[in-house]
């Protein structure tokens, strides 16, 4: 299977009456139809034979049903897929919630805030049995239309609703708004039940072919005229692509073969009409980034993105803080806002030539997290879309010919905070990032120093002794140590209440008397004077 990522673009065409009708009636039968087979493959009946008898009893052709149900095996394996990732993460918050409630009912008990958050534990104890047991069962629970819109007809009011009526007007619109056509990239225009053409003015021509049981629509509808404002050369170039192969079978028959480029359209209705969808796989781009010439590391956070990237020796030559906050945006201001936010930092390591390091991360941990962390803190980390910004990094990679390394996460913060935030003058984050970037290179992750100074909240800065490494195991072994010295660290920083009163101020500026700067301090390094024999000290080049 080709490594090639799948790019989908959209556009919104300019349908007359007779269209919208068409794809409403098609759209409404598909609906029918997926919701039927979703309760027949749910009963354990065989695949053939519901084809069998859904192929007469809808009116629908072989190509049509395999594609509904393509989406269908899509939305059940998703649900499978990440039910266990679910039922880890309501354990992980069922404990959090038991810690925090035991906390309250120490210092807060009988407060509204200890209140809800029992009735909140006993809510999430409930998800968590019924989870488990479709899951032991195979049990799959999937509504067409949302649940959030079901439940809308029991608080009809609250929910902008006159009357049940009107509520069941949405419900339809809702369970019958789109439709899947499905591609093949031995079928002309990689697609046999919705070709697309290119006209003279270099738009797409787009015929549809309509389920038989339509026949008051037509046997075929066409849209003339779409353009798309991002992706319409790659789609043309997948068109073009398609191409008849010429050839013979053993026993010397002529036979012809149609390679191309699969072509799968998706018709989705809003409150402004209908838009179409395209999914079309990206053609190959060459390769302009090398580790040769060093890396660029980012480390993804709840409202920014760290990015710092170094030389081919590993040495830190840049940093930047994008910010990157999703709280509070519809779903498609949130995607604008992380693509942007790719592009910015990929272009980076374009012109340098070089690849981006970032981090395999799974936000759902932290998520579970959730009930001990601050307000403000858990409504950043909620809204943020971490497996989009990691899809966006790619997608943008990708097009750009920059290769995307992806490496461990484990300690790139304490070695950021550790090694470089103080002696580099950059923040904990960008710390992390050069960590990632140096990770990616395969350089070395020591400590640089034997005692550590990190960076607090309020400006300030913490300092503790570092533990002795044992050189026999792991150096990650030695991180994991010294992140328990440093979470101490800030305990004690805020038990003293340090944490919530302005830093110390700073040693006032020294003059300078000339542009040469001559100073005094040592190098911290391993080349000092007392540590070198007598005749190696002149030939340090210091």
């Amino acid at each position: 299977m080709s490594d090639r990522p799948v790019f989908t673009y959209q556009t919104r065409p300019v349908l007359d009456q007779a269209q919208t009708s068409a794809l409403d009636a098609y759209a409404e039968l598909y609906g029918k139809a997926e919701r039927s087979l979703f309760a027949a493959i749910q009963a354990g009946g065989a695949l053939n034979d519901i084809k069998r008898e859904f192929l007469p009893r809808f009116g629908i052709s072989a190509r049509q049903f395999n594609a509904m149900r393509v989406g269908l095996d899509g939305k059940i394996a998703s649900i499978k897929e990440r039910r266990p990732e679910l039922i880890s993460e309501t354990e992980t918050r069922i404990k959090r919630a038991t810690k925090v409630i035991k906390k309250l009912e120490a210092k807060a008990s009988g407060t509204n805030k200890l209140h809800q958050k029992k009735r909140r534990l006993a809510a999430m104890r409930s998800r968590l049995a019924a989870m488990k047991a479709d899951h032991a069962a195979g049990a799959v629970r999937l509504c067409f239309g949302s649940k959030k819109l079901f439940h809308a007809q029991f608080d009809l009011a609250a929910n902008g609703y006159d009357n049940h009526a009107a509520w069941k007007r949405d419900w339809d619109q809702a369970r019958t708004r789109q439709f899947f056509v499905l591609g093949s990239q031995d079928e002309t225009a990689g697609n046999q039940s919705c070709q697309a053409s290119v006209a003279a003015d270099g738009s797409l021509d787009l015929q549809i072919r309509l389920p038989d049981s339509l026949v008051a629509h037509g046997t075929h509808t066409v849209v003339r005229g779409i353009a798309f404002a991002y992706g319409h050369p790659s789609i043309v170039a997948a068109l073009a692509s398609s191409e008849r192969i010429h050839g013979q079978t053993k026993a010397g028959k002529p036979t012809v073969k149609r390679v191309g480029t699969a072509l799968s359209y998706r018709f989705v209705r809003d409150d402004a009409g209908w838009r179409i969808f395209v999914s079309v796989q990206a053609q190959p781009v060459e390769t302009r980034s090398h580790k040769a010439l060093g890396a660029v590391g980012v480390d993804i956070n709840a409202d920014h993105l760290a990015v710092s990237e170094t030389d081919r020796f590993g040495n830190l030559i840049d940093t930047r803080r994008i910010h990157l906050v999703t709280y509070g945006k519809t779903t498609d201001q949130a995607k604008a806002l992380i693509g942007d936010a790719a592009v910015r930092f990929i272009d980076q390591a374009r012109a340098a030539g070089k690849p981006v390091v970032m981090e395999a991360l799974n936000f759902q941990k932290k998520k579970a997290e959730l009930e001990a962390v601050k307000s403000k803190q858990a409504r950043l980390l909620s809204s943020l879309s971490c497996n989009k910004i990691a899809s966006s990094v790619k997608a943008a990679a990708f097009r750009a010919g920059v290769e995307v390394i992806e490496v461990n996460p484990a300690y790139t913060s304490v070695i950021g905070a550790i090694n470089f935030a103080q002696v580099k003058g950059i923040s904990v984050h960008q710390g992390a990032a050069y960590a990632i970037a140096r990770r990616g290179l395969g350089l070395s992750e020591r400590a640089t120093v034997r005692e550590a100074t990190a960076p607090t909240r309020n400006g300030d800065h913490v300092t503790f002794a570092l533990p002795v490494r044992n050189r026999a195991k792991h150096v990650w072994s030695f991180w994991s140590k010294a992140r328990t010295s440093l979470s101490a660290a800030h305990a004690a920083h805020s038990r003293c209440g340090a944490a919530k009163t302005a830093p110390r101020p700073l040693s006032p500026a020294r003059p300078v008397a000339s542009p040469i700067w001559n100073s005094t301090a040592q190098s911290r390094g391993a080349n000092r004077s007392q540590d070198c024999s007598e005749n190696v000290w002149p030939d340090v080049p210091f």
